[in-house]
């Protein structure tokens, strides 16, 4: 089985160019984050607190998270429930990002996620894929942009979908999880030693795409 891993902070795009990219080769694409965005609203739903690891490692038991396909699109499933409409609030990326750092939550979903990297080729996108879950990976990419670049399109995304939204505080949100990301105990996100380092600010997407399918093809000669 082959496999890409593709790093990087919040709003560069990863699950955008990942998507593409498993279309070109024909690959399957694992959103990891979306995986985490659903054990992060299941603790919103029951009142956990992200500052609580003792509130959040409990209640990992009675959380099962699972991947189906639909004509090629991921579907997260959240005890059974069909989540994906409902994991891109910013409320539940700021839960994302206070409980992904704890290890409980992180063991949780690491198996179920190398697990389809031994069933078929993947994609995979997150923060610590090429360092830790897929060290192995035929190709790992750091996918970045300025954080300006990375809250216009969230901004853009937002207000496309009609919400009231704030540009700065976008910005601020999102320096603020890159903080966090950068400097979390377990699996902090950084840059994998052999990772290439693609910055996507001044790139459109077609070209991002092409970038790295190039990369891969190269890697196979």
């Amino acid at each position: 089985m082959h496999s890409i891993a593709i790093d990087g902070p919040a709003g560069a795009g990863k699950s955008t160019i990942a998507k593409r990219v498993a279309k070109e080769l024909g690959f399957i694409y694992v959103d990891t984050g979306a995986m985490y965005r659903a054990m992060a609203l299941y603790f919103l739903r029951h009142g956990i607190s992200g500052e609580d690891e003792e509130g959040v490692s409990e209640a990992c038991d009675a959380i099962a998270v699972s991947l189906e396909y639909e004509n090629g699109e991921q579907q997260v499933l959240l005890n059974g429930e069909n989540v994906n409409a409902l994991i891109r609030t910013e409320e539940v990326s700021m839960m994302t990002s206070d409980t992904s750092k704890y290890r409980v939550v992180r063991e949780k979903l690491l198996s179920l996620q190398r697990e389809l990297a031994k069933k078929k080729d993947v994609i995979m996108d997150g923060r610590d894929i090429g360092t830790c879950v897929l060290p192995e990976a035929d190709l790992k990419v750091y996918l970045t942009a300025s954080s300006s670049e990375r809250a216009r399109r969230r901004y853009k995304e937002l207000q496309e979908k009609g919400t009231v939204c704030d540009f700065e505080k976008i910005e601020q949100d999102i320096i603020a999880r890159d903080e966090q990301d950068m400097n979390r105990e377990v699996s902090p996100l950084r840059q994998a030693e052999d990772a290439v380092l693609v910055d996507a600010s001044d790139m459109a997407i077609e070209e991002v795409t092409e970038k790295i399918v190039t990369l891969y093809q190269d890697r196979q000669l």
